[in-house]
């Protein structure tokens, strides 16, 4: 296979990547940062499994910051290039 995808953003922990024949871009992370969401996730099972609501809380806090700056991220380079978002705000 040849294509090649077109990087949108320097990247870092995660970029924005345009795939070939893809009419939105997607996000790419670094195998690291997607470990540690998962494990992030994981530990949230098991607070809620302990019913450590509050530590649960934190958590989901933590883990929706760092999805949140992902997605503004997103949206602002979708809109410097023009495409639109895969979805309604």
């Amino acid at each position: 296979m040849t294509s090649h995808a077109t990087m949108l953003t320097l990247p870092s922990n995660f970029a924005v990547v345009q795939m070939p024949d893809r009419h939105y871009p997607g996000v790419v992370f670094q195998g690291d940062t997607l470990h540690s969401m998962t494990t992030r996730v994981a530990q949230m099972q098991m607070l809620l499994a302990k019913q450590d609501l509050a530590e649960l809380g934190d958590e989901i806090e933590v883990l929706l910051h760092d999805l949140l700056a992902i997605q503004k991220t997103y949206e602002r380079v979708c809109s410097e290039q023009g495409i639109n978002l895969p979805y309604f705000r």
